[in-house]
């Protein structure tokens, strides 16, 4: 529930929220519509129009019609995208954690390898996995899956190490627990928000990684059609029948725009730096509420004069008070510090001063 009302707190993750459940929703509701065989042909109706009677989104360069294959692309593109996140997050955290609790010798020769995996751009690794196993859909995915798991295993890796020399994990072993207990108890339950976090900001990637392995003819094959095998066979009508390539091109761009939005939402929301505020970062400019307005100088001598300066932060209802009733006065060719233990407010009655306060997250 905690995790859910921060998250409700982030407009945008709450959005992209929405947006994705009516499309996971129409998804799988798909084959439960009245509509046509997404595969069916009708040569004379080819190229119509959106709108038109019998075709709402139009037909394409065979007269079948767009919206049954946007329909069942969109949920094919879905499984396969959310299939790939799953495997690689799956097998990527395996190694990070098996690299980042072993350390020594078996991290040195794991990372290694995923240094080199991870030096080739993500589209040519795919590119040359799929034309070694052939074009497919199935192939697709893997390929996908694939070029991800150095990115899952890189994270979890670096993670792992700081959990790895924590106290309760030294304790785990004094008592005499295994390896494999002390992951699976201790060390994954401890990861598993850093993959989700990371799940959740790549998924959008596999499905662009998907669709453009399709798109090139090495993921779904005709006649089953993908976001990306629809934009693909749409390419050679893009000048005189634009609907073709617009309808799966919109559909792949809400997609990954709604899986951002909400993948921004959930990091923000189980970030314990943030869970204290609200989920919104310190604004750029400060927002200064004065409760009155500074006087004019009552030594006209001095090259700074303060008196009864009080600074505090307001973050929603609660109120952090950071200075209270400084008094100060700084002559010309004198020089002044600050001294007093850590969180005293030193930092910020001297950006006090400048005007260089940031405001606090949800201010």
């Amino acid at each position: 529930m905690a995790f859910l009302k921060l998250l409700a707190r982030n407009q945008l993750a709450l959005v992209g929220l929405v947006v994705m459940g009516v499309v996971v929703l129409l998804a799988l509701i798909t084959p439960l519509l009245p509509l046509d065989n997404p595969n069916a042909t009708d040569t004379p109706a080819r190229f119509t129009p959106p709108f038109s009677d019998g075709a709402l989104l139009g037909t394409d360069h065979l007269g079948r019609d767009l919206l049954s294959r946007l329909m069942w692309g969109t949920r094919l593109s879905l499984a396969v995208g959310f299939a790939a996140a799953v495997i690689a997050a799956t097998i990527g955290a395996a190694i990070g954690i098996i690299a980042g609790y072993y350390g020594g010798r078996t991290d040195n020769v794991i990372m290694r390898v995923v240094d080199v995996l991870m030096a080739f751009p993500y589209i040519l690794l795919a590119l040359a996995i799929v034309a070694a196993l052939g074009p497919g859909l199935m192939n697709a995915l893997v390929a996908v899956a694939a070029v991800n798991i150095p990115f899952f295993a890189r994270n979890i890796r670096g993670i792992t190490v700081g959990i790895a020399n924590k106290e309760f994990v030294d304790a785990a072993r004094l008592a005499g627990l295994s390896n494999t207990k002390i992951i699976l108890t201790e060390i994954l339950p401890n990861v598993i928000p850093v993959i989700v976090i990371a799940m959740s900001t790549t998924v959008g990637w596999m499905i662009l990684e998907t669709a453009g392995l399709s798109f090139l003819g090495l993921g779904s094959q005709p006649p089953v059609a993908d976001l990306g095998s629809m934009l693909g066979e749409a390419r050679s009508a893009l000048i005189t029948n634009p609907h073709t390539s617009i309808v799966p091109g919109v559909m792949i761009l809400i997609i990954v725009m709604a899986i951002n939005l909400l993948g921004d939402g959930v990091r923000d929301a189980l970030d314990p730096r943030l869970k204290s505020g609200a989920l919104s970062r310190p604004l750029p400019a400060t927002l200064v509420d004065r409760d009155r307005q500074p006087g004019g100088p009552a030594d006209a001598t001095a090259l700074l004069h303060l008196s009864d300066l009080q600074t505090q932060f307001h973050v929603g209802a609660r109120v952090f008070r950071a200075v209270g009733g400084v008094d100060l006065r700084i002559q010309p060719g004198e020089c002044l510090g600050l001294i007093g233990e850590s969180g005293s407010g030193k930092s910020v009655t001297a950006l006090s001063i400048m005007g260089l306060v940031a405001s606090p997250p949800g201010k």
